[in-house]
């Protein structure tokens, strides 16, 4: 990105690990100074209980030619998100590009569970975490973002619209905890045009985060070995770089404001803007999905990457 973030402020709210450590780092490779913030720090974990933290996104957004600051906070505390957004005001006097990815509801999912067989608290604390945080920052951190035209805001999501438009996500509580971050794009953006600011919701294809690393027994240097029965996950997945480029691409576009409001993937947003994933592809995960595994068809990523 040849440092087209340089003297930018972001907040990725999110940062620990997954899309949100991508998304912290690329935008740290643009030379952008970036708030990572989250809830598992070296001091202690979040309910989480994994061993990804927020100074280590923090450093990697340095390593890679940004400023990386780590900041705990749990964002459905408003206390706490206000006075994160007021140190950024005090130490930055600006912010120019908000990231809200803050999620953590893998482990509440319940695979294919009708609303009557899920459990009701896990699927509500899928919506707390999935989107009361997003409502709770959008809240304290835009009055900052609004003072200076050209502001972005990104609703990190599973699925673009067309997408989930004609797709059972999972469950009812999954299925509404992503699209709400897609009707939040939708609304922000209206909210913030007058501002000459733009929202825009943003989905990652088949993510090799952490989490599905470990799941499929590999890692970021032999994940193509995933075996057969992982065959799309091998043939399409992308590292969480790849939508962080998404992200760091959008933010420098001088004609964002034109897509607000809109929804967008990661692999169709490298076609327009020409940047790549860790290993030089391009992966179309979304194109993917409907042409090849929702069909049905074996692997084969064949003009998808």
């Amino acid at each position: 990105m040849d440092a087209a973030l340089a003297g930018k402020v972001a907040l990725v709210a999110g940062a620990t690990r997954g899309a949100g450590r991508g998304i912290a780092i690329a935008l740290g490779e643009a030379g952008a100074t970036v708030y990572c913030t989250g809830r598992s720090t070296r001091a202690a974990r979040s309910e989480y209980d994994r061993p990804e933290t927020i100074e280590e996104s923090a450093e990697l957004v340095t390593a890679a030619g940004g400023v990386g600051i780590a900041v705990a906070v749990d964002h459905l505390d408003p206390g706490a998100v206000a006075a994160l957004v007021s140190r950024i005001d005090a130490e930055q006097g600006r912010l120019d590009v908000l990231v809200n990815d803050i999620w953590g509801g893998e482990k509440l999912i319940g695979w294919n569970q009708p609303v009557w067989e899920h459990d009701l608290e896990a699927g509500l604390r899928m919506l707390e975490l999935g989107v009361k945080t997003h409502l709770i920052t959008s809240h304290h951190a835009l009055g900052l973002l609004v003072r200076n035209p050209g502001g972005l805001v990104i609703e990190v999501t599973d699925g673009t619209a067309a997408y989930n438009r004609g797709n059972y996500r999972l469950s009812t509580f999954y299925d509404l905890a992503k699209n709400a971050a897609l009707r939040m794009a939708f609304t922000l953006a209206h909210e913030l045009e007058p501002h000459r600011c733009a929202a825009v919701a943003l989905s990652p294809g088949w993510l090799r985060s952490e989490m599905m690393l470990e799941a499929f027994g590999v890692d970021e240097s032999n994940w193509r070995t995933a075996s057969a029965e992982h065959g799309h996950f091998a043939a399409i997945s992308e590292s969480p770089l790849f939508v962080g480029r998404a992200v760091a691409a959008l933010a420098a576009d001088p004609d964002v404001l034109a897509r607000s409001g809109g929804s967008f993937s990661s692999g169709g947003l490298a076609r327009e803007y020409g940047f790549t994933d860790l290993d030089g592809s391009a992966p179309d995960c979304w194109r993917y999905m409907v042409e090849v595994q929702d069909p049905g068809l074996p692997a084969d990523a064949t003009g998808y990457r």
